[in-house]
């Protein structure tokens, strides 16, 4: 049974790169030493591997790493900090026509 990584690296630049592998220690080596040119990661190490999430099913893990990367950088930050009242907060929505904020 293969267990499979969502991560997230911190690259030198601040930003962050979301993504997912079932060999956590080799694919980071891969971004940070660099062996593919033409990754995002390559001109932006080094890298930090910030936050990592372990699943079992596959297909859990390919919907977590979509979602993840749709998020603010403020809500990738809070995840890697663990600031889950912070990420509530973030998650909800804000739009004056949000059904919360009807009469």
């Amino acid at each position: 049974m293969f267990l499979y990584y969502v991560n997230i690296l911190k690259c030198s630049d601040e930003s962050y790169y979301t993504g997912i592998t079932n060999n956590l220690e080799k694919r980071f080596n891969e971004h940070q030493f660099g062996f593919n040119m033409d990754a995002c990661t390559y001109k932006r190490r080094p890298l930090i591997l910030a936050f990592y999430q372990e699943f079992k099913d596959v297909l859990q893990a390919i919907y977590f790493e979509k979602k993840i990367k749709g998020w603010t950088r403020l809500k990738k930050q809070a995840l890697i900090n663990g600031d889950f009242d912070m990420l509530q907060i973030l998650s909800e929505c804000r739009n004056a026509t949000h059904y919360t904020y009807k009469d």
